[in-house]
């Protein structure tokens, strides 16, 4: 039979007092730790992140949840909040739900992140009650990129989607387009994202304050790819007389759009404008007017908010915005949205319509 340890206890708090010193913790004594200090020192002692964390019961991992890592937004987020994570010692768990409704539930719903991660950041993932629920019962701080995947109490880094649509609205028709398409997201996607609804809105406002009326057979629907730009475009050619410019709700689309527009034998941007939104990598390349979105800078200004409660502070604050105080905004806590600017980029793809 093992014997207690007289001295247990002591060298437990004793241990205990030079593993905070080491930390740099607030709660040790000044005089304390300078002798800690100076002892490592001689001992050449350094600190293991990996014993630290499993001593403060953490996993010193980073759960990043998107609908689909393929898609250009998506990867240049995850890179900017990997690179963020490393800078500050901690991993990165990464859950591609690649559009499918049962790995989504499989991710959300159960128990997969239960004891795995210290913190969860869901970039443009819609939620269901089921699945804030199960978040919630989690009881792990988090932070949502995107609008349509709030969940309460937890910080929200996005744009102002409205916005946009409306600057690239308002674009075409000051180049002097009046018959504007739009072509947006697909309702029936199985991730059910919201973003399209925003930029739709904001096409509409914009051709509404200017005396216009947006006409439904100008409106398709489609998924936020290329192939799914050039499907849209088939369609609304095939729809009759086409319009002089078009409104892409993603880059990705516009780029489809450009490709069906010359396949049907129409220049761009002397037959049709197109238009669209991200300034994707390819935008520049393929001459695309678009509306730029800071994609890097809202997955690194997302891990700097998520991992304040966590202790680890950045060295310097993202410039020109200061996040939310926790408590501000809604009455459950949740503080306001952090919205980052977008901004015009005018290329060769829009120019005033051809005088018939």
């Amino acid at each position: 039979m093992r014997r207690a340890d007289p001295g247990g206890g002591a060298r437990s708090h004793a241990g205990v007092a030079v593993s905070r010193a080491l930390r740099g913790l607030p709660t040790v004594s000044a005089a304390t730790r300078r002798r800690v200090l100076a002892a490592a020192e001689q001992l050449q002692y350094a600190v293991s992140p990996s014993a630290s964390r499993l001593a403060g019961g953490r996993t010193g991992t980073v759960a990043v949840v998107v609908p689909r890592i393929t898609r250009w937004f998506f990867g240049t987020v995850v890179e900017a909040v990997e690179e963020f994570l490393q800078d500050s010692g901690y991993d990165l768990l990464l859950y591609n739900l690649g559009g499918r409704e049962r790995t989504r539930q499989r991710v959300l719903r159960t128990a997969s992140l239960h004891k795995r991660v210290d913190a969860i950041i869901l970039v443009a993932t819609p939620l269901r009650a089921a699945d804030v629920h199960a978040l919630t019962k989690l009881d792990l701080p988090g932070v949502t990129i995107s609008s349509g995947s709030e969940v309460p109490g937890w910080p929200c880094v996005r744009i102002d989607d409205v916005a946009a649509a409306r600057t690239a609205t308002r674009h075409l028709l000051d180049l002097g387009h009046t018959r504007i398409a739009h072509i947006s997201g697909d309702p029936d996607d199985e991730l059910a994202f919201t973003t399209h609804l925003d930029r739709r809105r904001g096409y509409q406002e914009a051709l509404r304050a200017a005396g216009l009326r947006p006409d439904p057979s100008l409106d398709v629907e489609s998924r936020f790819t290329i192939d799914g730009g050039t499907r849209a475009t088939a369609e609304l050619l095939a729809r009759g007389e086409p319009p002089t410019a078009i409104f892409a709700a993603c880059d990705e689309m516009a780029m489809g759009a450009i490709t069906a527009l010359r396949d049907a034998g129409l220049r761009v941007p002397q037959d049709v404008s197109v238009m669209g939104i991200d300034d994707h990598d390819l935008a520049g390349v393929l001459g695309l007017s678009t509306i730029a979105q800071p994609a890097a800078d809202q997955g690194l200004l997302a891990a700097r908010i998520l991992l304040d409660p966590l202790g680890v502070r950045a060295t310097e604050p993202y410039p020109g915005l200061v996040p939310a105080p926790r408590g501000a905004g809604t009455g459950d806590g949740t503080p306001p949205p952090v919205i980052l600017p977008t901004r015009l980029v005018v290329r060769e793809s829009t120019a005033p319509p051809r005088a018939h």
